[in-house]
């Protein structure tokens, strides 16, 4: 790595990321009203979270948290939260997460899920993803490498009704 790359990586891994910063912007927002507008401006940067009506509950570089209502758009045969749902709303967490994270000069990229279905989910459901300081320190400093993000999806009852194991990898952004 040149003496220059260096310097710009050490900058990068002492500042937040654009991601991470425009997500803090949203913190002057009076925090009543600060999921709803979260979940609408995420919403129209990934247009299918807000067709899902994913909420953004919690941002941060650390833990991301994210919401689905149990109503009819997201629901499967039995009236509950689709499979394809609850996909997306893990991928989503841990896809934040790992965004929040990545340097600006690099890409995330989702390399690998598994879901596996334990029970039946009852009502809406909440995916938590988060990332330790040695995870966060890793993307930060390399423009290259993958991390297993850990999830937790529960439902209004507190069960876990999936099990989750994301793998996201990052590299360099494609030369223009």
């Amino acid at each position: 790595m040149s003496a220059q790359a260096a310097s710009t990586a050490s900058a990068q891994a002492t500042r937040p990321n654009r991601l991470a910063r425009s997500v803090a912007k949203l913190e002057r927002v009076p925090a009543i009203v600060r999921p709803w507008v979260r979940s609408r401006v995420m919403g129209r940067v990934v247009p299918f979270t807000g067709t899902a009506g994913l909420e953004y509950v919690l941002m941060t570089p650390q833990r991301v948290e994210i919401a689905i209502a149990n109503r009819r758009p997201v629901q499967n045969h039995i009236h509950g939260v689709h499979a394809a749902a609850m996909a997306l709303l893990a991928e989503t967490a841990t896809g934040m997460v790992v965004g929040m994270n990545v340097r600006d000069d690099c890409l995330p990229l989702a390399k690998s899920m598994r879901i596996d279905f334990k029970k039946r989910a009852l009502g809406a459901m909440r995916a938590v993803a988060t990332l330790s300081d040695a995870q966060r320190a890793l993307m930060q400093q390399s423009d290259k490498g993958e991390v297993s993000v850990p999830v937790q999806v529960s439902d209004e009852s507190g069960a876990e009704p999936i099990q989750c194991e994301f793998i996201w990898a990052w590299i360099p952004m494609p030369k223009k």
